[in-house]
């Protein structure tokens, strides 16, 4: 079926945004900005169904895309595994005849001392992030490649500096910055870039965690917003670049960022792990 959204004409008109972790949180704010952009949506996640104790399902996401005209298709799928993963991929193409964007959104969140990661925990982390990442780019490249496409990997920048408590998990994470660096110098049409927050931002796993205060958070918003902008660029006049959402914002005209403060008057402070040279580019 054709991309025919009924939706605002906006910068993604006729495009088609596989998003993965769509269920909620930063997957689900890109999800609702692409569409409100034009573009029709895929989301993907484990189930189709609330989680028990999590809010927000992709039914929900995809109700509210068609509520406001747009189109959508909701996916269930496990990151981790390559069949389902191939199928995800193949269900976008199937239902819209096309793939334009891909957001490997996707993750798993664990922090903690080297010593106390079990194998497990770690294989865990490893697959939801950096497999998962990988897996659905390599399914992706072949529709990407048709009409010129872009590939967002929510990762930080690579930087040398010390990580107590979060190392293995900054590992796949940084495993996607690098894979996104390949992809990029490897492929003539298709654009991959990583983007990472430079505040924390409200998702289920800060709230239920209790990774730090909400006077420091920012909500997800700030990076759909940032998603678009970067979707929006010509994929063949944008090379890699590790991303952090303000200089997206900031090279579109967007230096006000108080509207994204999820204590309203609150200024977040910058993570540790994203004090880096904002400059930074392969």
């Amino acid at each position: 079926m054709p991309v025919t959204s009924h939706a605002p004409a906006g910068r993604l008109q006729g495009r088609v945004v596989l998003i993965t972790g769509g269920s909620r949180g930063v997957g689900a704010a890109c999800a609702l900005a692409c569409a409100r952009e034009g573009a029709a949506v895929v989301v993907s996640a484990k189930t189709v169904d609330r989680h028990p104790t999590l809010p927000g399902s992709l039914a929900e996401v995809v109700a509210r895309i068609e509520a406001m005209g747009g189109q959508a298709l909701a996916v269930p799928c496990d990151v981790r595994d390559a069949g389902q993963v191939d199928a995800m991929v193949q269900a976008a193409v199937d239902r819209f005849g096309r793939l334009d964007a891909l957001v490997n959104n996707a993750g798993a969140i664990h922090w903690g001392p080297v010593a106390d990661w079990s194998a497990r925990r770690f294989d865990l982390v490893m697959g939801v992030n950096v497999r998962a990442a990988f897996l659905a780019t390599r399914a992706a490249l072949p529709h990407l490649r048709v009409h010129g496409g872009h590939v967002v990997m929510m990762s930080p920048p690579i930087h040398p500096t010390a990580s107590p408590g979060k190392a293995p998990y900054l590992v796949s994470k940084i495993g996607m910055t690098m894979l996104a660096m390949a992809v990029d110098a490897e492929e003539v049409d298709v654009a991959a870039c990583s983007l990472w927050p430079v505040t924390g931002v409200r998702t289920a796993a800060t709230e239920v965690h209790g990774f730090g205060d909400a006077r420091e958070w920012r909500t997800p918003e700030i990076l759909a917003d940032a998603t678009v902008a970067l979707l929006a660029r010509d994929p063949r006049r944008s090379p890699f670049r590790a991303w952090l959402d303000e200089e997206v914002l900031a090279e579109v005209g967007l230096t006000d960022l108080s509207a994204y403060a999820c204590v309203p008057g609150c200024e977040p402070t910058p993570m540790s792990i994203t004090l880096v040279d904002p400059t930074w580019r392969r």
